[in-house]
């Protein structure tokens, strides 16, 4: 490679003729050897006097020496009859260049000197990646040797298929001859892909940390600035650094930043910064063999956003999905995540992992973190399954809010609504059974009904669907019955209720009406995308009958669930009493309610109700 070699840049000539204007009098002052000044009237009249020995004519001043010592100087006035004057009174007179080598020689090597030291502190003197002002084209990436990485395989859980897969990896970097013995070739780059928290940065960490090598880690968003060609060429001089440490493994964090599809703007193709860097990425990714020991390893949540040229055979060859954990992973990480944790006796993790279903590593480590915590401000020494319980409150639903005062029929109405989801819960069969109700108001709700699932679920047929639905819509009918009118409480119920209800017609084909037919635009692949939106593609008409049946689904499951409310109109009377009293009611006393329940007597239940109701307004 040529050596580089540094020019001045355009801003430095200005710079160094200002330099040479400052610097030149002080130089002329410091080396002249003058310490008084003379007009020039008092000049004539001192060598009139005979006050002068000698004096040296320069072209813009005259300096001299007095008999009796010291010197002066004067500027110079255009007088013809100056030099008779000097003659006539024995004055010595000489003449000398007023431009001396040294004088703009010191000025010109401070210049050079002053413009060298600002362009080291400009550039950065300790070398470091992005160190001065002017290394905005050099790569932000963080170099961390493998061994030093601090994680390996053994410190992740609930990801052993995406493990499996990168041990391939780490086994090549390891030892590449036996992989290349056949005359095969290791992929060049490997992408992660999963929903946020799933652990995908922690995986390519602990790659490295497996094989030892250097680790080269940077976020996608950090090639791109507002300079032109500044992501381009800090891919560049990524690529450069890693190649110098193989083998290696270079780690892009949210590749999706500058991976995303090349498009057009009025058919005409687009060349914005991002295409650039993507396009050197391209390049570079096809600049490298795959026996040199350098390998790609991205992460991205959005993978359905990706241009299909960095997805192509030749630069991420393997995909590797990061899913949520299931009941085992999610055991593995809480006991990972637990070791430098005190817990109680009662703590049992795989009861913990089995009431967190849907919850990614993150989520878990948050629970343990939040229980530590709330264990630690209650002055125990160890944390409880109690804490462990307010924790997963605390990250489903938010933080008590117990400031929040609520009038009397605030109260009851939130109670009623609370009941009605509660009591839907516990008597439909193919529904999470419930563990907790509450009023106690959590981040945005007011009140909520905690339900815990009994095992992970992968597919739910359409009857288990529709009583989601009657659960959902269970508040606003016991609303409804009570108070004979609705609240605004219901409106979060209402907008998951519809969203269900729309994925069932569009997505699964769960309506006669329309047929087995997919109708909602594809999204199964986007982890961060809203699921039910209609394909752009269906006529007005289908889209009429979609939201027809629609309603007709979510109108069903409010008729089922006010008559399934009616038919234990007690048993609603007294959770609500029990919540506005206690304001917490646990699953088993709701079993406890429906089995002591009164044989249902319209007449009788009905004048509570409406005596209930009286006492409220």
């Amino acid at each position: 490679m040529a050596k580089k070699t540094r020019s001045f840049a355009r801003w430095q000539l200005p710079v160094a003729l200002l330099a040479l204007l400052l610097v030149r009098p002080i130089v002329g002052f410091l080396f002249t050897g003058t310490d008084a000044e003379y007009s020039y009237s008092e000049f004539k009249t001192l060598v009139q006097n005979s006050a002068v020995q000698e004096v040296v004519i320069m072209t813009d001043r005259i300096e001299g020496t007095l008999h009796e010592g010291g010197s002066f100087y004067t500027v110079r006035v255009n007088d013809p009859g100056l030099l008779p004057i000097l003659e006539e009174y024995n004055v010595n007179v000489r003449g000398r260049n007023p431009n001396p080598l040294f004088a703009w020689l010191f000025p010109l090597a401070v210049m050079i000197g002053f413009s060298f030291w600002m362009m080291r502190r400009i550039r950065g003197t300790d070398g470091g990646m992005g160190a001065g002002l002017f290394s905005f084209s050099k790569s932000k990436a963080r170099m961390s040797e493998g061994e030093h990485s601090g994680v390996t395989f053994e410190d992740i859980g609930g990801a052993r298929e995406a493990i499996t897969d990168l041990q391939e990896i780490t086994d090549f970097l390891k030892d590449p001859e036996h992989f290349q013995r056949l005359g095969g070739k290791m992929p060049k780059g490997v992408l992660l892909v999963g929903p946020p928290g799933t652990g995908k940065t922690l995986l390519a960490k602990a790659t490295a940390g497996e094989a030892k090598v250097p680790f080269f880690s940077l976020s996608g968003a950090e090639f791109v600035e507002m300079f032109v060609g500044v992501g381009a060429s800090r891919v560049r001089d990524l690529f450069g650094q890693a190649k110098k440490k193989v083998p290696a493994i270079i780690f892009i964090d949210e590749i999706d930043a500058i991976g995303g599809k090349r498009g057009s703007v009025a058919g005409l193709p687009t060349n914005d910064e991002r295409e650039q860097t993507l396009n050197q990425l391209l390049a570079e990714m096809d600049g490298f063999q795959p026996t040199t020991g350098l390998i790609l390893i991205a992460a991205t949540n959005r993978p359905e956003v990706l241009d299909t040229a960095l997805l192509r055979p030749g630069r991420f060859d393997r995909q590797v999905v990061v899913g949520l954990p299931d009941l085992t992973g999610r055991h593995e990480i809480y006991k990972i995540h637990t070791e430098n944790i005190t817990l109680a006796p009662d703590v049992d993790l795989e009861n913990l992992s089995r009431i967190t279903p849907g919850f990614s590593g993150a989520d878990v480590a948050n629970v343990i973190n939040e229980a530590a915590l709330l264990a630690s401000r209650e002055g125990k020494d160890a944390v409880s399954a109690a804490d462990f319980d307010s924790a997963i409150e605390r990250v489903v639903a938010g933080s008590e809010r117990r400031t929040r005062a609520m009038n009397e029929r605030e109260k009851k109405v939130v109670a009623a609504h609370e009941s009605g989801h509660a009591l839907t819960a516990a008597l439909l069969p193919n529904v999470d059974p419930v563990h907790k109700v509450s009023i106690i108001p959590r981040g945005n709700a007011l009140g909520y009904t905690w339900q815990r699932p009994v095992e992970d679920r992968y597919l739910m047929g359409q009857g288990e669907l529709e009583e989601r639905l009657i659960v959902l819509l269970g508040g606003r009918a016991a609303e409804k019955i009570v108070f004979s009118e609705v609240s605004t409480g219901a409106a979060d119920d209402l907008a998951r209720a519809t969203e269900l209800a729309r994925r069932m017609i569009s997505e699964y084909g769960m309506s006669e009406k329309l047929g087995p037919v997919r109708l909602a635009a594809d999204t199964r692949t986007q982890y961060l995308g809203v699921s039910g939106h209609l394909d752009s593609s269906i006529s007005t008409t289908t889209a009429a009958l979609v939201e027809g049946e629609t309603s007709r689904l979510v109108s069903d499951a409010l008729k089922k669930a006010m008559e399934l409310l009616n038919s234990h109109i007690s048993s609603l009377e007294t959770l609500m009493q029990r919540l506005c009293e206690e304001e917490t009611v646990s699953g088993e006393r709701i079993k406890a309610i429906l089995e002591n329940e009164k044989a249902p007597n319209k007449e009788s239940s009905s004048l509570k109700v409406v005596s209930f109701t009286t006492g409220v307004e």
